[in-house]
């Protein structure tokens, strides 16, 4: 596996997480939606509904414009059904569009300061990482999958000017971030929990700035 993702295979992975995430959440129990995870504040339905306004901000072209938060608050009172319905009408409405992106869309600018390709490598590490929350919620084993790709490759720019590292991570080729440092081996699931504060650093002995979404 690799860390540099093309336009066809990031395209093709988002609209299956989304699609994933619909299949996850349709049917849940009144339990299971009230059950705490581990994202902050946030119950299963804060964290589907998130992902699902990530989804309807592209239809509606308002990426960006929302907190996740605000995302969240908007659709946390629908039922899990309505809530997977919401997400496949809304993989339905922008699947023709991310599939004709051409090669220098792709690379033109998106928003919050990243190219198109970046923001849907954005997407898809989002979508990846909040279905995982809610499997560990319900203590559902993960499925690393192809998702593990796009987590790795948003994590590795976003901590581009944050930690130096080398990423010897199984099953993928070795990465500098920083122009390297600390050498990183073993699971990268494992580091993929680390790097989004879902772990301790202090598990793989890296220092607390290896979480990107620590401020």
């Amino acid at each position: 596996m690799t860390l540099r993702l093309d336009r066809d295979t990031t395209v093709k992975g988002l609209l299956a997480e989304f699609r994933a995430i619909a299949d996850l959440t349709d049917g849940l129990s009144e339990d299971d939606w009230n059950t705490r995870t581990r994202c902050s504040q946030w119950l299963v339905r804060d964290v589907a509904a998130h992902v699902v306004g990530n989804a309807e901000d592209v239809v509606n072209r308002a990426s960006g414009t929302r907190s996740p938060d605000e995302q969240a608050a908007a659709r946390r009172d629908a039922s899990p059904g309505e809530l997977a319905a919401a997400m496949r009408a809304a993989v339905d409405a922008i699947e023709p569009a991310l599939s004709a992106l051409t090669d220098d869309l792709w690379t033109a600018p998106g928003p919050a300061g990243r190219t198109i390709g970046g923001g849907v490598t954005t997407l898809w590490y989002d979508a990846y990482v909040h279905g995982d929350d809610i499997r560990a919620a319900l203590d559902r084993p993960a499925e690393p999958g192809p998702g593990l790709a796009a987590a790795l490759a948003f994590l590795r720019d976003e901590l581009e000017d944050r930690v130096p590292l080398t990423l010897r991570l199984d099953g993928f080729p070795e990465t500098e971030i920083g122009g390297g440092g600390t050498v990183v081996t073993g699971d990268p699931y494992r580091f993929v929990l680390v790097a989004t504060g879902r772990l301790d650093a202090s598990v793989l002995g890296l220092p607390p700035q290896v979480n990107v979404h620590a401020k």
